[in-house]
């Protein structure tokens, strides 16, 4: 009976874990093999994974989060790096209530600041559009244009998630130990030769775990780009997360949108690797 107590201590969650992981993951695979025919769920094998590798419109969900990923995440993660730097410097007067203020915006729900940056960023009414009006500039589409529309989204994101990467990047930060600062201060090394020598070799591990979860978080992105955009205007802000809820709950084609779902997940493991490759490989 010794030997069954771990069992049975693990077996509740084990069962959710099936019930609620598990089996959703299993079936949408069965999903993506079929397809609804006048009602009717029919057997189309990989058909809908032919389709998807077809369609423009996939294609163009996938531009606009590979453009989110190479350009808002690196500025994102960059300006998370000095903003960890800043709040880590002995300088600074108030330190906890500025960290605390910076981290803030990720306590905010998804839907709530998408609906608060809609009303900000409204061309006619919007503050932001007041604000410029101030000093001469006039109304800015920011929702309205392709191109401002995905300024906005990226500017959004990187005021959600910025002060989230910091925090992170900070924690690492206090762990490395200040005995090779005081080396390289002896050595004569100028405050960005201590930046690029000591501490961006210790914040290298931390630096890929921020990458990773923020490649994930970007290539399933959804709430932001919906509560703003739609995906509009012309698709300029259509991601992978926005298409394949399109083709689930507003075509309820589910057999299209889980054959998403799957090109999604390995494209995520794909990145992934790639990354674990190319910075992990001194942690």
């Amino acid at each position: 009976m010794r030997r069954l107590a771990p069992y049975a201590f693990i077996l509740p969650a084990a069962i959710l874990f099936a019930t609620f992981k598990l089996y959703p993951i299993g079936w949408s695979f069965v999903l993506s093999l079929f397809k609804s025919v006048e009602g009717v769920d029919t057997y189309v094998g990989f058909d809908n994974y032919a389709r998807l590798f077809a369609d423009p419109l996939f294609w163009t969900a996938l531009q606009n989060t590979v453009i989110i990923l190479v350009i808002q995440v690196p500025l994102m993660l960059a300006l998370a790096t000095g903003l960890a730097v800043a709040l880590n410097s002995t300088v600074l007067r108030a330190r906890s209530v500025f960290r605390l203020g910076f981290f803030l915006p990720m306590t905010t729900g998804l839907v709530a600041y998408g609906i608060i940056f809609s009303i900000l960023l409204n061309q006619q009414y919007g503050l932001v559009n007041w604000l410029l009006s101030l000093i001469g500039i006039g109304e800015v589409p920011w929702l309205a244009d392709p191109l401002w529309a995905q300024i906005a989204l990226g500017l959004v994101l990187t005021w959600h998630y910025t002060g989230y990467n910091a925090v992170i990047l900070l924690a690492r930060l206090q762990t490395i130990p200040s005995e090779l600062y005081d080396a390289a201060a002896v050595d004569g090394t100028s405050a960005w030769q201590s930046f690029r020598h000591v501490t961006l070799p210790g914040l290298r591990p931390t630096i890929l775990l921020t990458t990773v979860l923020s490649t994930i978080g970007t290539l399933q992105i959804f709430d932001e780009p919906y509560v703003l955009t739609r995906g509009g205007p012309d698709n300029a802000t259509l991601t992978i997360g926005v298409y394949l809820y399109q083709n689930a709950f507003t075509y309820f084609d589910f057999g299209y949108a889980s054959a998403i779902a799957y090109v999604l997940a390995v494209l995520i493991g794909v990145l992934g690797l790639i990354q674990f490759r190319v910075l992990g490989g001194k942690s």
